[in-house]
C-alpha cells in the first residue's frame, strides 16, 4: 500500500502538521445533520471549537482566509477534533446572514427576523450554535461583512474572509439548496 498523499497546513507559528488528504475513521453523524449539497461539495469545512475558533481536521488552529487549513465536508465531519463544523466563506458568491436572537424559548420567530425570512424565500435556513438564532444561506454578492440593526434585531451579513459555524439543523421546512439572497442583502444595506 503506498503512502498517503499529503499537504502542508499553514505556519501559525508552531510545527508544521501536515493535512491528510484521506478520510480519517469514519463516525456516524446525526441524522438530523441535513446540508446543501452546495456546500457539502465544496472543499471549505474546518472543525470549531466551543468558543467559534476554527481548527484543522486534526484539531490545530485553522485560518479563514487560508485554503491549506480547510478540508473537504467528508474528512470534517469524520474528525472528532473539537466541538462541531464550520464553513468558510472565500467570496465566490456563498453568503450567509446571521440573525443574532431571533428565536425565544418557544422557537417563535421575532418579527424584525421574519421579515427578512419571508423576503429570503427558498433557501436553506439553520438554526445556530447557541439555538436561539438563525442562519440564512444563499447566493449573492457581499464582499466585505457588515453587522447591521434590523427593527431592534442584528444582523449580520457574511460572504468572504470568515467562517460560519455549522449545525446542519435546518429551520422549518426550508429546502436543502441556497436561493438567491442579492435582493434581500441590497434591501438590508
Amino acid at each position: 500500500m503506498g503512502a498517503c498523499p499529503r499537504r502542508p497546513a499553514a505556519d501559525h507559528g508552531a510545527a508544521r502538521r501536515p493535512v491528510l488528504l484521506r478520510p480519517l475513521p469514519h463516525r456516524s453523524l446525526p441524522a438530523e445533520l441535513t446540508i446543501p449539497a452546495e456546500l457539502t461539495s465544496r472543499p471549505r469545512w474546518v472543525r470549531r471549537t466551543g468558543r467559534k475558533v476554527p481548527l484543522t481536521v486534526h484539531g490545530d488552529v485553522a485560518s479563514s482566509t487560508d485554503p491549506l487549513t480547510w478540508s473537504r465536508y467528508a474528512y470534517a465531519a469524520a474528525s472528532d477534533a473539537g466541538a462541531g463544523l464550520g464553513f468558510v466563506l472565500d467570496g465566490d458568491g456563498v453568503v450567509c446572514l446571521d440573525l443574532d436572537h431571533c428565536l425565544d424559548d418557544e422557537g417563535t420567530v421575532a418579527g424584525w427576523a421574519r421579515n427578512i425570512l419571508d423576503a429570503a424565500g427558498d433557501t436553506w435556513v439553520e438554526v445556530s450554535q447557541v439555538g436561539d438564532g438563525l442562519h440564512v444561506w444563499g447566493y449573492g454578492a457581499l464582499p466585505h461583512g457588515r453587522r447591521i440593526t434590523v427593527g431592534g434585531g442584528s444582523v449580520e451579513l457574511y460572504g468572504t474572509g470568515r467562517y460560519i459555524a455549522v449545525t446542519g439543523r435546518t429551520f422549518g421546512g426550508t429546502p436543502q439548496r441556497l436561493g438567491d439572497l442579492q435582493r434581500v442583502i441590497d434591501e438590508l444595506l
